[in-house]
């Protein structure tokens, strides 16, 4: 059962039941302070055109659609603060929390968390390490997000680690043949492009996040038939991971053009509601 509830995120999350969300993942506002915008066009073979491809040939590009959101918060932890404490009360005791964030404010969203859920519920601070985008020569270019793993509970928490997906060794050649060909479980590190401008999984919404981290994250925290809850859902990616691997999900946004995405990538497996 996958839900999509076109909704205020707080109002929804003050109707659900105590201890009754398996696990959440949640990818909020990253406060950059200015609109994120994703334009989509076509391309039309024109020898006057704006753009050169292969072997030299020009190209016509067309705008088709642009996709935005407001991402500008003066009050950002006030703003997330009501919603993290209804998260920690829908949780069950032993559910887990993922907030991805970046940045710039990852530091003040900790300090919020540890109040809510308690230092000791805190578990990693996982780096999504990616190389795509333009790169500032006035500093080291930001190339990572952040996403915080608390346990409700941390001595009672669901971990797979067996059925994690394994990476290949950086040294394969130091660990022996068996460890090579079976590869090791992911750090706290994660190297994994982003969504390709060129991927079949591209939906041209503004922060879409790419499958694999997220099945990563769901494999690894919850079970099959658990209860996933992603109450800033943007594209769906979570509602699609959740389909594919038998989890029922939640997905909640009062965005119109992100519960449109999520409706035409989800189709008949989701239900809709008001």
């Amino acid at each position: 059962m996958i839900k999509i509830l076109f909704q205020d995120n707080l109002e929804a999350l003050k109707r659900m039941d105590d201890q009754s969300v398996d696990l959440i993942y949640i990818d909020p506002p990253f406060n950059t302070g200015h609109a994120q915008k994703r334009t989509s066009i076509r391309v039309v073979r024109d020898g006057e055109g704006d753009r050169v491809g292969f072997q030299g040939q020009r190209y016509h590009s067309e705008k088709i659609s642009q996709r935005s959101y407001d991402d500008r918060f003066d009050d950002f932890v006030e703003f997330l603060q009501p919603r993290m404490e209804e998260a920690y009360r829908i949780l069950k005791n032993d559910g887990s929390l993922y907030f991805h964030i970046d940045y710039r404010e990852v530091h003040y969203c900790k300090i919020m968390l540890d109040e809510i859920f308690g230092r000791d519920s805190f578990l990693n601070e996982i780096i999504w390490a990616y190389d795509y985008g333009a790169r500032t020569k006035k500093k080291w270019p930001p190339k990572h997000d952040n996403i915080l793993f608390y346990a409700k509970d941390p001595k009672h928490y669901t971990f797979n680690v067996d059925e994690i997906d394994r990476i290949p060794y950086m040294a394969p050649g130091l660990v022996g043949k068996e460890k090579s060909e079976r590869g090791k479980l992911p750090t706290d590190t994660w190297w994994h492009t982003i969504v390709p401008t060129n991927s079949k999984e591209k939906t041209g919404y503004p922060t879409q996040k790419p499958l694999g981290i997220i099945r990563r994250i769901i494999t690894a925290s919850s079970d099959p038939g658990d209860l996933v809850l992603d109450f800033f859902a943007g594209s769906g990616t979570v509602g699609v991971v959740c389909a594919e691997m038998g989890r029922d999900c939640i997905l909640i946004d009062n965005n119109p053009e992100a519960i449109q995405i999520m409706k035409q990538r989800l189709g008949q497996d989701a239900e809709c509601c008001i």
